[in-house]
């Protein structure tokens, strides 16, 4: 059985975003890393992104994966930090900056061919298919994603366009999915308009250490504080 938990974000959306000259997907994903450090009591999770591929014939879809150096280090820094400090609001904006950079650079490669998960899969294909052991293979492809993310689109169909934008924004909240790991987090976020945020965040039932509602509580929080790092 899942919990399945829907919250609807409107203190801002992306086009304030955008005004700290980042991108939102990367700013999402560092709040998604700063949520579940929070709800684990400080552990860092891996953590699946679904990247497109269109770009290639019959191409679908690469993983980007977010926990990164530069995403470990901001979520570190972010814990417990007093933000009324101005210095460490400044600097911490500054690592914040880098880690969104970061990730947008590993989106950017997965989209273009240059991730790794679709190679490691194929050639754990052929290991197999030609009786072949890889202890690499074997260990790269068994971790657990206890975070599994995915931004889902906004327009699906054409009835957007004869919809009023007041209608159209709240017209879709997009779709969920439940997590790969027992005792991991689905989490599938939609940007809706410039102004609101939608998130679908999943768990399973049977796990003692994962609550859906306390997640996007922490959140919540992440995105709120976060946003903080940018006041004057």
């Amino acid at each position: 059985m899942r919990r399945l938990f829907f919250e609807f974000f409107e203190v801002f959306g992306k086009r304030e975003i955008k005004g700290f000259h980042v991108s939102p997907d990367a700013f999402l994903q560092m709040a998604l890393q700063l949520a579940y450090y929070r709800d684990s009591n400080g552990s860092l999770a891996l953590t699946y992104e679904a990247s497109m591929m269109r770009l290639f014939k019959h191409g679908r879809t690469e993983t980007v994966r977010s926990l990164t150096k530069e995403s470990s280090a901001f979520v570190k820094a972010m814990y417990n930090a007093d933000l009324e400090n101005e210095k460490i609001r400044i600097k911490l904006q500054e690592i914040l900056l880098i880690a969104c950079t970061r990730h947008q650079k590993s989106y950017i490669d997965a989209m273009t061919g240059h991730g790794v998960d679709r190679h490691l899969f194929a050639l754990y294909v052929v290991a197999m298919g030609m009786g072949e052991e890889s202890p690499f293979l074997k260990v790269a492809l068994s971790q657990s994603w206890r975070l599994s993310t995915s931004q889902t689109p906004y327009k699906q169909t054409d009835v957007w366009d004869i919809l009023p934008p007041e209608l159209a924004q709240h017209a879709c909240s997009g779709g969920g999915f439940g997590p790969v790991a027992d005792d991991g987090y689905g989490c599938s976020y939609l940007v809706a308009g410039e102004d609101q945020f939608y998130f679908h965040i999943s768990s399973k039932k049977s796990s003692p250490v994962t609550s859906s509602p306390r997640f996007a509580q922490h959140l919540k929080t992440a995105l709120t504080e976060m946003k903080s790092l940018f006041r004057a």
